[in-house]
């Protein structure tokens, strides 16, 4: 009797990964939306990448004291010693999305780069968390005592935000029926918007980002697969 082994598709494998938000693999999932443009893409390799990434950055941090130290060693270590930074010559190529490639470049848009810091932030024992801030996407760690309080950071440059920057990125919204009435205090207003972004939706903004890239490049193969890919992460409620 011969026995085949069935190899999933780049979609059923996405599924499987994704059909639940208990520990839901955020680095996995997001390195698989590149299977689309690049099919021969092995995914255990990216995820053998980002390990010894982990690896070296836990060496940096031995002898490391508190929170703020470690977020120190973190930022030097992802900006400074790997050279990660945004693309700014060519923010809207697709690649900027694949994590594969970003490894490689060290270069892309604010969520892709945020996904690979956010993972050396835990292995980094750090509390941290995406926010899908309007336009751009941020990280947030929170900080315990002596130096209680949340940082907010920009991931394309691991600048860190004040709450003046933060309002100021708001100011666009900031017009006649573009917020809610409740949202009108800063703090409100701030508060809405730094909450914690789940995986699934770090997830679907990146899908949304290339569907806004395929779309306006009139790429409809591929807007169609980030379409498949949205309907699985997203599914229609049941009536």
């Amino acid at each position: 009797m011969d026995f085949k082994l069935e190899i999933p598709t780049a979609l059923a494998y996405f599924r499987s990964l994704v059909q639940s938000d208990a520990g839901f693999p955020l680095l996995e999932a997001a390195a698989s939306l590149a299977q689309d443009d690049y099919p021969e893409l092995d995914i255990q390799q990216v995820l053998g990448d980002m390990d010894q990434v982990q690896s070296r950055l836990k060496r940096r941090l031995i002898g490391a004291g508190d929170d703020l130290e470690k977020l120190s060693i973190l930022n030097r270590f992802f900006y400074g010693d790997l050279g990660f930074s945004g693309n700014v010559n060519d923010y809207y190529d697709p690649d900027n999305s694949f994590l594969n490639v970003v490894l490689r470049t060290r270069r892309g848009i604010p969520i892709s780069l945020a996904v690979l810091w956010l993972e050396l932030a835990v292995a980094a024992g750090l509390r941290a968390q995406g926010v899908g801030f309007p336009g751009h996407f941020l990280v947030k760690v929170q900080l315990p005592e002596p130096h209680q309080g949340q940082v907010i950071l920009d991931p394309f440059t691991g600048e860190s935000l004040s709450r003046e920057d933060l309002l100021e990125r708001l100011q666009p919204l900031r017009t006649p029926g573009g917020l809610p009435r409740s949202l009108s205090a800063p703090d409100d207003l701030l508060m809405h918007y730094l909450r914690a972004a789940t995986p699934r939706e770090i997830i679907a903004r990146m899908l949304r980002n290339l569907q806004e890239i395929y779309r306006a490049q009139g790429d409809e193969p591929r807007l169609k697969a980030v379409q498949d890919r949205l309907d699985i992460l997203l599914p229609e409620p049941t009536p």
